[in-house]
């Protein structure tokens, strides 16, 4: 009989997880070529495509679901066989998880992760940071645990893993007039503007397209937060511009009156991506908290 090879399925795993045979390249310390050659051979072994071309990047195959999970769980309990000593009894770890990432995040995925948390490492704590501009070594001088960000600035050495693709929608309170008729570009810029921006901007690639058309809006309200742009909404004829979809969830608990609504522009979906340093890759409990979030993520997209 065969012995199949096992590195095999390491790579599928690491392709499945980044969804990008760049990524993963960059992940096994291989060039992109190796990481396609490696590509076929699985597509080969498993006689299944596996990912295939979507637009600009790649999507798995339903045979790939299928078999996500349980790679996963062979691949932590063959590396499970080799770190034995490394475990610990996470049920008793004692530690705080610093976490920079934004409002967006922790709103939706926030509460989520405390419960877990609580579940499997009652004695951890966690710490979010603000998202900072300027504080690009955090993650290599051990001040962060994780990142998460759509902005994939970070050094060659900072491992990057996609979590999930963020479209944006309109907000405004339900009963705006903007409702009235059909939303055009030309009456969306009728109306004020938030801008929600850590550093304070005011303008942005929505400026761009609207230029584009002729057309030109006016922001009178700037804040850093998302939860602070729509509170300002719901008594006013102001509308956000830039909702990430995946907030609308989180509003209907609050028993605020807002409405969302097409945007009139075509604009481009960020990636949000978590990040850390590679010296976190084997740890015990750095490597259940990505592995969580991951999860998180991956079950709300479905």
């Amino acid at each position: 009989m065969q012995i199949p090879d096992l590195n095999l399925l390491v790579a599928l795993n690491v392709l499945l997880e980044e969804g990008s045979v760049v990524g993963a390249a960059r992940r096994m310390n291989l060039s992109a070529p190796a990481m396609s050659r490696t590509l076929t051979r699985i597509r080969e072994a498993l006689n299944d495509p596996i990912l295939v071309r979507s637009g600009r990047g790649l999507v798995p195959t339903p045979r790939a679901l299928e078999l996500q999970e349980q790679v996963r769980g062979v691949v932590e309990l063959a590396h499970g066989v080799f770190t034995q000593s490394q475990h610990s009894d996470l049920s008793q770890l004692e530690r705080t998880f610093s976490i920079r990432a934004n409002d967006v995040f922790f709103g939706v995925y926030g509460s989520a992760l405390r419960e877990q948390m609580a579940k499997e490492m009652p004695k951890a704590t966690l710490r979010v940071v603000p998202e900072g501009f300027t504080d690009d070594e955090a993650l290599s001088e051990g001040r962060i645990d994780l990142a998460i960000s759509a902005n994939n600035t970070f050094s060659s050495d900072i491992k990057v893993q996609q979590l999930f693709t963020c479209p944006f929608v309109g907000l405004a309170r339900e009963d705006h007039p903007i409702f009235d008729q059909s939303i055009t570009a030309q009456r969306f810029v009728g109306y004020d503007h938030i801008s929600v921006s850590r550093r304070g901007h005011a303008r942005g690639p929505i400026d761009t397209k609207l230029a584009e058309l002729g057309l030109e809006r006016r922001v009178s309200f700037t804040t850093p937060t998302f939860y602070s742009a729509i509170f300002a909404l719901a008594d006013a004829d102001m509308i956000l511009p830039l909702m990430p979809q995946l907030l609308l969830k989180t509003l209907e608990p609050m028993g605020l009156k807002l409405r969302a609504f097409e945007l009139p522009i075509a604009l481009q979906a960020v990636n949000i991506i978590q990040a850390w340093h590679p010296r976190m890759d084997n740890d015990p409990a750095h490597r259940w908290l990505r592995r969580t979030l991951k999860t998180f993520c991956d079950t709300a997209a479905l």
